[in-house]
């Protein structure tokens, strides 16, 4: 069985500095699917209190994580990233359910799910 998702010690990291600077310790990072983009579906990562009950838990590298159910199909197997550069740093996603993505690079669609793709701009 694939694992929902892996987040690499460079993005936990990342991660629990944000929640420090944010004031969010003990919050959960809400990892998501959302409708929209070129190519109709976007990541979405933020910091959530609650868990909900159809939610699936991960902790990795001391972060605990949520998905909501509805995304784990479209998510699975996904590596979250963070890599620092010159130009600066940044997360990146690399997911294998992900069949297109558009020029922007913010927006993906899967062979089961299409979502609602809007133009670009």
């Amino acid at each position: 069985m694939t694992q929902l998702l892996n987040l690499s010690e460079a993005a936990a990291y990342r991660v629990k500095e944000m929640m420090e600077h944010n004031g969010e310790q003990g919050s959960f990072l809400r990892v998501s699917v959302n409708g929209g983009g070129c190519s109709g579906l976007t990541y979405g990562m933020g910091f959530d209190a609650e868990q909900n009950a159809s939610d699936q838990l991960l902790e990795l590298h001391g972060v605990k994580i949520v998905v909501s159910s509805e995304d784990t199909d479209i998510l699975a197997g996904t590596e979250i990233d963070y890599k620092e550069s010159l130009m600066g740093g940044g997360f990146t996603i690399e997911n294998p359910n992900a069949i297109a993505s558009c020029g922007c690079g913010t927006s993906f669609r899967t062979a089961k799910k299409a979502g609602n793709p809007a133009s670009c701009d």
